[in-house]
């Protein structure tokens, strides 16, 4: 995936590989601290530089974000930096933990999933499925749409931060989230239209690598030959700031899940099984496949980085 020669010296990849599995286990274990990840001083920020800036001018606008984005990235660079000698690095690896952890979701992914596929009702399940689309978006209840919008989450909330954690330590998984916070978020509704295109266009290039190196651990933990076809004909070898090609190879590898539980079912049906059709209701089989999926690849991710670590340390 990423090179070791890759890691900034602000974030060896062995701490970033200790500060993924604490914040892994600390979503596990205290669910309840997602509610510290809140962004309205960055909606201040936004609204402050505005009106000094001069509100209405897309110049002044693009200035705004940029200075509500910069000045908090490079004062944690400088105090991750300033504390990555003290006490063998301990300090620094805390607050890259901190940091990382503010920065992951803001929501919990799996919560989000597992609260539509338990749904009772039609109404409570877009109630629950609105929590995976962008604000301003119809949740869309069509397996193959839920599929999209878990891997297109997953990405903004879990690959896409980590990989910048990995590549330019705190700073880089605070401004990702602070780019993304400008699109969909609530700071972004403090931006002219002007501006968030601009936003919009940066997250898409901030997102494209990470989408291909979802595609790839999808590839190798999925079904190889259905997602190489699938990210092909959506353009995936195309340098294009746009991950279709990751939604696409998402629905091809759920479908062949589908297709071989279906047949798994089929040859264990007894008369007194419910038939394959009642089942995949009951249970949303796309959406708990399409989560396995998410974790499948993150475990993949981390495997990788593991291997990079050792292979530093042997070295």
């Amino acid at each position: 995936m990423i090179g070791a020669s890759l890691a900034t010296p602000e974030m060896p990849m062995s701490a970033a590989l200790i500060a993924v599995v604490v914040v892994l286990l600390l979503m596990r274990a205290a669910p309840s601290l997602v509610k510290i990840r809140r962004f309205a001083w960055f909606s201040q920020a936004l609204s402050a530089l505005g009106a000094r800036l001069g509100e209405g001018s897309h110049a002044a606008g693009h200035a705004a974000l940029a200075v509500a984005v910069v000045v908090p990235v490079v004062l944690i660079a400088a105090v991750h930096n300033a504390l990555e000698n003290d006490v063998f690095g301990l300090p620094a690896l805390l607050l890259g933990i901190g940091v990382l952890f503010y920065a992951w979701g803001p929501r919990d992914l799996e919560h989000d999933v597992e609260a539509v596929a338990d749904a009772s009702d039609t109404r409570q399940r877009r109630e629950a499925a609105a929590h995976l689309w962008p604000p301003g978006h119809t949740p869309v209840l069509a397996g193959g749409a839920l599929v999209e919008a878990v891997f297109r989450c997953a990405l903004r909330r879990q690959f896409a931060v980590l990989l910048w954690f990995v590549l330019l330590g705190p700073a880089g998984a605070l401004g990702y989230r602070l780019i993304e916070r400008s699109v969909d978020g609530e700071p972004g509704s403090r931006l002219a239209d002007a501006t968030r295109r601009v936003a919009r266009r940066v997250l898409a290039w901030l997102d494209w690598p990470a989408a291909q190196l979802i595609v790839f651990a999808l590839a190798l933990v999925g079904h190889f030959d259905a997602v190489l076809g699938a990210w092909r004909r959506a353009g995936g070898a195309s340098l294009r700031p746009d991950h279709g090609f990751l939604t696409a190879a998402a629905r091809a590898s759920v479908r062949c899940e589908l297709d071989e539980d279906r047949a798994d079912a089929l040859d264990d049906e007894s008369p007194d099984s419910p038939p394959p059709a009642t089942l995949a209701a009951r249970e949303a089989p796309e959406l708990r496949d399409a989560l396995g999926l998410v974790w499948r690849c993150l475990l993949a991710w981390l495997a990788a980085l593991a291997l990079f670590v050792i292979g530093g340390w042997v070295s």
